[in-house]
């Protein structure tokens, strides 16, 4: 087989192209995985507390998020919204919104079910000291249920990662579009993807191991137990 990677990597546009679709999608994942935690907490916590309405709100969300493709999600949200809501947004921030609310369907059913793993003798023992609902909520229930789910949390925020190339379908520049776009000017697709892969990976692995830091850094309460 014929390999010729240095029709890629000696072209300083195909390389730019790289290192930037690279950094949006870090970029877009990152946004996306931290804005659709925060919706996870809130849409798992009326579920927990079993919310009139709300709840049952909740529920159909996640449902219909976590059972529809994120394809379908992406266009809806690209050329679907904009129709009914008449806005015009770049197609970076229509990926960010599909990418959140992508991403805070899956983390709320994690959230949820550690917040509903919990003892409930330990929420007992906290109102009979005194302890407001919210406290107890976000002082004693949500730092345990997400350290008791964290390792889910962090397995589901880098398969999401590894969806994002399908943002490249709307236009977004990110690396699965840098790739497409050199393929079609080199015809080199087997040097293409294979550099696509391993940056991919090693995306992938860079996120493991700063999540497993960030792990070791706000839950160390949880090996001192």
């Amino acid at each position: 087989m014929d390999l010729r990677f240095f029709e890629i990597y000696r072209n300083p546009e195909y390389v730019q192209l790289l290192i930037e679709g690279a950094g949006l999608s870090i970029a877009l994942t990152l946004f996306g995985g931290l804005a659709g935690f925060a919706l996870a907490i809130g849409l798992a916590s009326v579920r927990h507390f079993e919310l009139p309405v709300a709840a049952q709100v909740s529920a159909a969300y996640v449902d219909f998020i976590r059972n529809t493709p994120l394809i379908v999600q992406l266009f809806f949200v690209t050329f679907g919204l904009p129709l009914l809501f008449g806005y015009a947004w770049p197609f970076w921030a229509h990926a960010s919104l599909a990418l959140t609310l992508n991403f805070s369907a899956y983390f709320a059913e994690i959230v949820r079910a550690g917040l509903a793993s919990l003892p409930k003798g330990q929420i007992e023992a906290a109102m009979a000291l005194g302890l407001h609902k919210r406290q107890i909520f976000f002082k004693i229930s949500l730092p345990q249920a997400i350290a008791a789910t964290y390792p889910s949390l962090n397995s589901q925020f880098i398969f999401l990662f590894l969806t994002t190339g399908i943002i490249a379908q709307i236009g977004v520049t990110d690396l699965t579009y840098a790739g497409l776009f050199i393929d079609s000017r080199t015809f080199r697709s087997f040097e293409v993807f294979i550099t696509l892969t391993i940056m991919y990976v090693a995306i992938a692995l860079s996120f493991k191991a700063m999540l497993a830091q960030l792990h070791r850094f706000t839950f160390a309460w949880v090996g001192a137990r």
